[in-house]
């Protein structure tokens, strides 16, 4: 019987081409809330988006150098990491639109001057309102707690692929 190789699956084109469209996805559902269905973003709003463009671009160096084992360890990594802090920011957004979290945001992202993303590309990372309610997206799942469910799947996802990675050959 020939010998498998876990660590085969995320060496595939399939893994990181599936974490960019997810990632392209959601990117564009927020564009479409913002501009066809009028939701204005807040902060936590644009530093998800920002978050998933990290993941995106994670995800593209993934694709390229992904026939190398400690790129795509490190690569998975980043993805983990960026995963756990779109799920605090996701938990964030949530806290505030429920009530459980106390706190104000305003207009600053937070970044630093020689990222103004918000200058450089203003339809994208311009934030336009204050945090306080995120719209509905179906069935009473609000667009906070669809965020904090895709990223807490993702992240499990990818603690999956490094288990995978890790697992000696059969």
């Amino acid at each position: 019987m020939m010998k498998v190789c876990t660590a085969v699956l995320p060496s595939k084109k399939l893994v990181w081409l599936m974490l960019i469209v997810f990632s392209l996805l959601l990117e564009s559902v927020a564009l479409i809330y913002q501009y066809v269905l009028d939701y204005p973003p807040c902060v936590v709003c644009i530093q998800i988006r920002i978050l998933l463009v990290a993941m995106i671009v994670i995800s593209l160096i993934g694709l390229l150098l992904r026939a190398y084992m400690p790129s795509r360890f490190v690569g998975l990594l980043a993805l983990l990491a960026v995963s756990g802090v779109s799920i605090e920011r996701s938990w964030m957004l949530l806290g505030t639109e429920r009530g459980f979290i106390f706190g104000s945001c305003g207009f600053d992202l937070g970044l630093p001057a020689w990222l103004a993303l918000d200058e450089w590309l203003p339809f994208v990372f311009k934030v336009q309102t204050t945090c306080g309610y995120t719209p509905e997206i179906a069935f009473g799942i609000t667009m906070a707690e669809a965020l904090l469910a895709f990223f807490s799947v993702m992240a499990l996802f990818i603690v999956y692929l490094l288990f995978v990675i890790a697992k000696p050959a059969v």
